[in-house]
This record gives structure tokens, C-alpha cells and sequence, in this order.
């Protein structure tokens, strides 16, 4: 009988024999600079078992801090006994020489923690795939993974997809059961699909990656069969196979939502998509450990020319104000100094701050006035810069949270604040139009115009030409119709519509 190890390179062999006739996933660039579009992997991609196809659930490219592109891998395969620490692990090709990734963090069932659910609408995160990785290098022009082509970072990225709030919700204490299987109620795999046609140099997404949080009553016909709870069928259902068109065709920038904190899907966040070296105590597997867990220091990631986004992690932000001795407001106040510092890099035009909750936006409430922007947050900001809330040299502020479309534009000294929060759970309702009379996002702030929708879309950056500097923000809908066109000059955006737009 041939031993375990031999028949794992054997089915190996067999896997890549069955897809060395297909193409990788290629891309086609945009007319706006060099490609960044996946190049075809080599054609002597070496033999390898944990390189083969059929176990790669999901593999993509995140931008970390200091512009570190990160290559990430989701594997089923299970190495044999004496693989090594790495031998789950597939072959990563980078200018035509393959090495082995690093594993992240290996295959394992974490027991039942407290959970924003009640005990009994809880379960364990089941986590039966390994995570590798590997940092590629700034010199990389081509990388891949046996056959799939990875996208790679431009150094001055022309058009950059956004969008937030895209996982299909399943919640019990809300009674809200999103027909998950009905891609008109939940349209996230469409809307991907729409947007990699824009044909993006890099995505942005603002948070809120997972929504199914418990069982599909037995009588709710849309979310039958659903996977629940925090484990990897829920991850690679509400994201990675949706999702699949965007992973291939740019590298991404990942800001974490309040569903990935600690007590709701930060398991998942901790093991996929943050930027960071995975770290147990961060994990948010034990509740003893999610005052670390929850959050996290802002980092930079430069667009070029003058651009930069600064990434901030308010997952665990509430919605009352903090009181100047609560651990929370010294955690967050530390992270807004940190922001200042960031904004305050030589050189900048456009320092775009970007976390999930709005700060200077709105959240509309069925049948009355809407309410204002995150307390939690302003009472940090305004304790460190007063009634200006945000630091010297943030122009453009970017969130997701509330499930619409705004862009507003302040007759007072305020960044410009977008949110794209439609991009597929449960739609909140329509802001009024017009606003009511006196109704601001924070006290010290005057809109002078608001642009908004409450239909299913995304926005799509795109670099304005010199010598202009800045961005112009267009809003489409999960079809791809222009819904709005925003120019963005200083800290001022003029967009080509006001107040309520109809789908």
C-alpha cells in the first residue's frame, strides 16, 4: 500500500494535470497607468500538493501599513505528519521563483465564547482550513498561486473601488432574516461582479464583512440552508465566494466593521483579514483578552501623488458618549493621536481618514429627524480638537455603518464626509428630503449640501488629472448606473445632484 505522503502527491499531480489547460485569474487593466492586472503565472509551475487548485479556497492581496502587500491563502489541504510547520502551505511564484508560505495560523474549533447572541443562538467557530501567507516584494511583477494569477499594488492607483456593509444578515434579536439565496435581496455576488468591471487598481472596503449571526428560522424560505455563526462556512459564503471576482482583480485595503469585533466575528477578522501578524492574545478567542482584541493602532496606506488613506479601527465604538476616565476613551484617544500624526505627513494634498462608524454623518430613523454622528467618537475628538474633530490635513472622511449612500459637503471647516454602507445587507431607510431644518452630525458643524440614496450600490475613486489634485467620487448602483458624481477639491466635494436621489 503506497504510504499517505505518496498519495498526497499523487492527487497533487493529478489536481494540477486537470487545470493546466485553464487560464489564471487575469484582469484587464484600465486605461489609467501601468497594469496591475494578474500576469499569467509561469508555465513550469513546480508539482506540488499543497499547490494544487482544488484546495485553495481563497487567495488574495491585502495592503498593510507602510504599503506592505500582504499574499493570503485560505487551504484545505492537510499535510502529511512530517510536512513541517509550513507544509499546508502552497507554493507562492513571485517573478518566476516559487517558495513556500508561511502558515498564519492552522485548523482549529474554538470553543464557545461569550457572544453578542444568547448562549443557546450560539455555537463554537469551526475553522477546519489553514490561513498562509507571505509579504511580496515591492519588486514583484508577477505573482501567483500554481495557476491563479494574485493582483499587485500600483504605486499611484488611478481608481479604487468602496463599499461596506456587504454580508447577508441573519439575527435573531432583530427578527431580520435577509433572503440570502435571492441575489435582489442580497446582491452582494452581482455587485462584485458589477465593480470588477470598473476594472479597479485597489478596493476598499470599510467594514462589516459578516452579517449571520444565527439559524434560519425554519419558516423563513429565503435564508434556508444558510451557514451560521463565526466559523469559515459563514466567512467564505457572506465574503469569499461572493466576493471572488474583486479578491482576484485588485489588492485590497480592509478597515474592520463593529460585526468583526470580538464578541460577533472578530475570530474570523483575527484569522483572514487582519494586517497584522496573527496573535493569540488578539484572536478573540477568550473574552479575558478582548480589551486587546478590539482594538487596534491607524496606520497610512499611500496612494501616490500626494494621496494616503488612513486606516482606523473603531469595531467596538457604542453610540453614547465616553466619559474622559473610561478605558475606552483613553484607547480611542491614543488612536487620534496617532491619526494626527499620520495627517501630518509632509508632502500629503489628500489625507483621506476612513473607519466604519460615520463621525460627521448621519443615521436615518424611520419616522423622525435622523440621528447624528457617532457620539463614542466625537467625545474623543472633540476633548482632543474641539469642534474641528479632526486634525489638521484630513481632507475627505470615508465609513460605512449606515446602510446608504450620503455625501455631504460642510459650509463649515469639516473634512468632506462620504458613506457607502449599501453594499448588501438589509437597506436602511431614506434620510428625509430636505433635512429638517437645524439638523447637524455634530454641534460646530454646518451642511452646506447633502446628496444621498437608499438603494444597493458602491462607490468607485477616481484620481483626478493634473495638475487638479484629489479624487472625483462617482455612486452607482449595484447594476453599475451613475447615480451621482462627486468632485473633491481640498476638503470641499461639489457633487452633480442634491438632496434624495431615486434609484
Amino acid at each position: 500500500m503506497r504510504s499517505q505522503k505518496t498519495l498526497g502527491w499523487m492527487a497533487g499531480m493529478a489536481a494540477l494535470a486537470a487545470v493546466a489547460a485553464l487560464h489564471g485569474c487575469g484582469s484587464d487593466d484600465n486605461n489609467s497607468g501601468a497594469a496591475n492586472a494578474p500576469a499569467t503565472p509561469p508555465a513550469a509551475t513546480p508539482a506540488d500538493a499543497a499547490t494544487a487548485s482544488a484546495n485553495i479556497q481563497a487567495a488574495w492581496v491585502e495592503i498593510g501599513d507602510g504599503n506592505q502587500a500582504i499574499a493570503r491563502v485560505i487551504t484545505r489541504y492537510v499535510p502529511t505528519a512530517d510536512a513541517g510547520p509550513n507544509g499546508a502551505c502552497p507554493l507562492l511564484t513571485v517573478n518566476g521563483t516559487a517558495s513556500r508560505m508561511t502558515l498564519r495560523v492552522a485548523p482549529a474549533t474554538a470553543p464557545l465564547r461569550t457572544t453578542a447572541s444568547a448562549p443557546a443562538d450560539s455555537k463554537p467557530s469551526e475553522f477546519p482550513v489553514s490561513v498562509c501567507e507571505a509579504t511580496l516584494p515591492a519588486a514583484a511583477t508577477s505573482a501567483a498561486i500554481g495557476t491563479q494569477a494574485l493582483p499587485l499594488p500600483k504605486a499611484t492607483p488611478q481608481r479604487i473601488v468602496v463599499l461596506a456593509d456587504t454580508g447577508c444578515r441573519l439575527k435573531k434579536a432583530d427578527n431580520a432574516w435577509q433572503a440570502c439565496s435571492d441575489t435582489e435581496a442580497w446582491p452582494l455576488a452581482s455587485l462584485a461582479a458589477t465593480a470588477a468591471g470598473f476594472n479597479p487598481d485597489l478596493v476598499l472596503h470599510i467594514g462589516d464583512y459578516h452579517y449571520r449571526e444565527n439559524a434560519c428560522p425554519p419558516d423563513i424560505a429565503g435564508c434556508q440552508g444558510s451557514p451560521w455563526g463565526y466559523g469559515w462556512d459563514t466567512w467564505q459564503a457572506d465574503l469569499f465566494k461572493p466576493a471572488a471576482p474583486l479578491l482576484a482583480k485588485a489588492p485590497w485595503v480592509v478597515v474592520r466593521g463593529n460585526h468583526e469585533e470580538c464578541a460577533r466575528a472578530g475570530q474570523g477578522w483575527a484569522r483572514f483579514l487582519d494586517t497584522r501578524p496573527y496573535d493569540a492574545t488578539r484572536s478573540c478567542d477568550d473574552p479575558a483578552n478582548d480589551a486587546a482584541g478590539n482594538y487596534a493602532d491607524p496606520y497610512a496606506v499611500s496612494l501616490g501623488g500626494g494621496s494616503q488613506v488612513i486606516v482606523f479601527d473603531s469595531a467596538k465604538a457604542g453610540k453614547t458618549a465616553l466619559a474622559t476616565n473610561d478605558p475606552q476613551f483613553i484607547a480611542y484617544q491614543k488612536q487620534f493621536q496617532t491619526v494626527a500624526t499620520l495627517a501630518a505627513k509632509p508632502g500629503m494634498t489628500t489625507t483621506i481618514f476612513t473607519n466604519h462608524h460615520p463621525i460627521l454623518g448621519f443615521a436615518p430613523v424611520a419616522g423622525a429627524n435622523p440621528a447624528p454622528g457617532n457620539l463614542a467618537l466625537q467625545s474623543v475628538m472633540s476633548n482632543l480638537n474641539a469642534q474641528a474633530y479632526y486634525p489638521p490635513g484630513v481632507q475627505v472622511a470615508l465609513h460605512g455603518h449606515v446602510h446608504d449612500f450620503q455625501a455631504i459637503n460642510f459650509a463649515s471647516a469639516h473634512p468632506a464626509t462620504i458613506v457607502s454602507g449599501n453594499g448588501g445587507d438589509n437597506l436602511d431607510v431614506a434620510l428625509p428630503d430636505p433635512l429638517p431644518g437645524g439638523s447637524v452630525p455634530a454641534p460646530g458643524t454646518t451642511i452646506d449640501r447633502i446628496t444621498h440614496h437608499a438603494s444597493f450600490g458602491f462607490l468607485v475613486m477616481d484620481r483626478r488629472a493634473p495638475p487638479s489634485t484629489g479624487w472625483q467620487f462617482k455612486a452607482y448602483s449595484k447594476a453599475g448606473k451613475l447615480m451621482a458624481t462627486c468632485d473633491q477639491t481640498g476638503n470641499t466635494i461639489a457633487c452633480d445632484k442634491t438632496g434624495f436621489i431615486a434609484p
